[in-house]
Order: C-alpha cells, then structure tokens, then sequence
C-alpha cells in the first residue's frame, strides 16, 4: 500500500506539484465573500471550468482556509503519482 504524506510547507507543495506538470487554479463561480473559490491542481490541458491563479494568491487562500496538503509521491506500483487532496488542518490533528 502506497503512503499519503500531509504538509502545509509552501515550497514542498509547490515542487511537488510543479513536478507532475500541474498549475494552481480555482473553480470558476465559487468565489465567495472570503475571496478566491475552491482551490484546484489542474493536470490537464486547461480546463474552461478552472481559473489559473498565480502561487501567491494560491498559498494566501491556502492559509487563509487552514488548508493541509495530503498527497502521495508513489502508487502501491511505484509509479509517480498525482493523488492528493486538501484536507482542513484541524482534522489532519484529529486523525493524527
């Protein structure tokens, strides 16, 4: 079984993702009162529905919704993976 590694450092993040090719973005129309919508890794070729967004305003929302960074470097295979996910800082202490 492959294992998921949690952080909230910004350089990690953002190697990790720049890595595997992908760039910060939001959901287009999620914007709410607190600013930026939901946040996304887009992989792909750009999507209509995903806004790109530069890295600082990325992390800014990142902090500013107590945001954690889980994510998997390998497959169970080996394999380079891109399996992540945000998860809110203070369930990461609850199941930790």
């Amino acid at each position: 079984m492959a294992e998921a590694k949690t952080t909230t450092n910004h350089d990690e993040i953002r190697t990790w993702v720049e890595a595997r090719g992908g760039r910060p973005t939001v959901v287009k129309g999620t914007e709410g009162k607190d600013g930026e919508g939901l946040l996304r890794i887009d992989f792909a070729e750009p999507d209509d529905k995903l806004q790109p967004i530069d890295w600082d305003t990325f992390f800014q929302t990142f902090e500013d919704r107590q945001l954690a960074f889980l994510h998997q470097d390998r497959t169970a295979e080996g394999k380079e993976s891109r399996f992540f996910k945000f998860v809110r800082r203070d369930a990461e202490r609850s199941r930790g």
